[in-house]
């Protein structure tokens, strides 16, 4: 689906005044382009990936200062490069300290194992939507789970994962997205 520039530029100033589907739209639109780009640079689809989440999360927050005068790829790639030469740097310093909180953080998310929210489901005959949950990267299966099984906040669920307000609603709608595409193979 191919965009032109004035509605891509339509579409930019209906998320400068707030909405959110002009948001999921450029998401749509310019996620592979973001994506493929960290790919290439961080060849780790994990950090590509984290990358290109908190590089909407930012654009999408900062929208306001885009420069028409720019194209929006471009804006979104620089953010992005950005962001990956923050990482290098944070993990630079991580290495020199020697401290890694991250990977304690990514052992207990791993360790998770189905609980009293999976027996729940599957009472309710929800096991193939479960199923289909499961097939998501550990990371989306969290804010799914603390969303919708948990009923919890945007910003409940910022504070338990101490992550920005912005990732966590980018993360949930690619989480969607990717979910809708799984159950739509079926």
């Amino acid at each position: 689906m191919e965009k032109t520039d004035n509605s891509i530029k339509e579409i930019i100033q209906r998320a400068k005044e707030g909405n959110q589907i002009a948001f999921s739209t450029l998401l749509d639109t310019f996620w592979n382009d973001v994506y493929g780009f960290q790919l290439l640079r961080t060849k780790n689809e994990n950090d590509a990936e984290d990358i290109t989440i908190r590089t909407f999360s930012r654009a999408f927050d900062k929208i306001n200062s885009y420069d028409e005068a720019y194209e929006f790829k471009t804006w979104l790639i620089t953010i992005s490069k950005n962001l990956h030469v923050d990482l290098i740097r944070k993990r630079k310093k991580s290495m020199l300290s020697e401290l890694d909180p991250r990977g304690d953080e990514a052992k207990r998310v791993l360790d998770e194992t189905p609980t009293v929210e999976d027996q729940l489901i599957t009472e309710q005959n929800l096991a193939n939507l479960l199923r289909d949950i499961k097939k998501l990267k550990p990371h989306y299966q969290k804010v799914i789970n603390l969303r919708y099984f948990h009923e919890m906040s945007y910003a409940d669920i910022a504070k338990e994962l101490d992550e920005p307000v912005n990732n966590i609603k980018v993360k949930l709608l690619r989480a969607k997205k990717l979910l809708a595409e799984i159950i739509k193979k079926k």
